[in-house]
């Protein structure tokens, strides 16, 4: 999984005196999971529409399974699936019908349509809906069959475009565990755009966050959430200052608080010293009514580094959509 399949240098798009990206350079590689994380108007969308040729860059280029997305971007095209965040299948066909008319539009071979038809259906777990129209699924089944309609032309890099967005929890585990095989099965690259937390956290190799058009950091889920602070020890007892003497005395190498009936340890590696803060508990005679561990997660990496949270983006993106669907019943 070393081998370099997409490569951005200094990649850049200006709209008028508007930086969208600036200068980005990053690479990624064959076989990776790839999360792109930001605010609204941080320039995730401007530059996945570079990488998908969609949009030419004002200046820098970027290389997709070694071919230039300026000079080659018909190879570039046909390297690449894009599953967008809005859906594009058609509700009156059935999900056979609408992966022949993409094969037809991909220039997949006439006689290797069937068996690849047949193969990414069987992939997300649809064969047996083939023939079924797609305004009898569900939300999730449909979204497995955008991804199925994305893989038609055998890419070797799949852009996803906040694939589970709208979707159940179980819907949801069903597109990571996919997510997962097209990983493992065809040694795929696939680039991640999402605002849940824990999906980028679970399936992501690494993470790159970009705020104001540039990537303010890019790592390992794991680097990321343990570069940002100390896990929080949280004890209950009726003795809470008697609790916090004793710790302090014990050289806890942590900072404790009192909140009520709560005392909290800031500590690196939680997990290997609550033995010692329990057992100090049990000498000194201090009933511990309930112990709980929190760790960062990518929403505090989130907020660390952009100053946002990244689920009120969501909330307020949700919310100008059901405002325009009322706007546009109203008419």
């Amino acid at each position: 999984m070393n081998q370099i399949i997409i490569e951005t240098d200094n990649l850049t798009k200006k709209f008028g005196s508007n930086i969208a990206v600036d200068n980005i350079s990053l690479s990624i590689k064959r076989g990776e999971v790839f999360g792109l994380l930001g605010p609204n108007g941080a320039g995730k969308t401007t530059l996945l529409s570079m990488l998908c040729t969609i949009l030419k860059p004002t200046s820098g280029t970027a290389r997709i399974n070694g071919y230039d997305i300026i000079r080659d971007n018909s190879r570039v095209r046909k390297s690449i699936g894009i599953v967008f965040q809005d859906p594009s299948v058609d509700t009156d066909m059935t999900a056979r019908e609408n992966l022949q008319m993409h094969a037809d539009l991909y220039g997949v071979p006439v006689s290797e349509q069937k068996e690849r038809i047949k193969d990414v259906l069987n992939l997300v777990g649809l064969s047996d809906k083939a023939e079924d129209f797609l305004n009898t699924y569900s939300g999730g089944m449909r979204r497995r069959l955008e991804i199925a309609r994305g893989l038609l032309h055998y890419p070797r890099v799949l852009f996803l475009d906040e694939p589970t967005i709208g979707l159940d929890p179980r819907s949801r585990e069903h597109i990571w565990d996919y997510i997962r095989m097209l990983r493992k099965r065809e040694d795929m690259t696939v680039i991640l755009t999402t605002h849940y937390m824990e999906e980028a956290d679970r399936l992501c190799d690494r993470i790159a966050i970009i705020d104001r058009g540039k990537i303010i950091i890019l790592d390992k889920p794991d680097v990321l959430k343990g570069g940002i602070g100390k896990d929080t020890v949280i004890l209950i007892t009726d003795e809470p200052d008697k609790l916090q003497t004793i710790l302090t005395g014990e050289n806890i190498s942590g900072d404790i608080r009192i909140s009520g009936r709560e005392v909290k340890v800031e500590v690196s590696h939680a997990n290997l010293l609550l033995p010692k803060i329990m057992e100090s508990a049990i000498k000194a005679g201090i009933r511990i009514e309930s112990v709980t561990i929190s760790n960062p997660d990518m929403n505090d990496v989130f907020i660390h580094y952009t100053g946002k949270n990244l689920s009120d983006d969501e909330t307020r993106e949700r919310t100008g959509r059901v405002a325009m669907m009322k706007r546009r019943r109203a008419r």
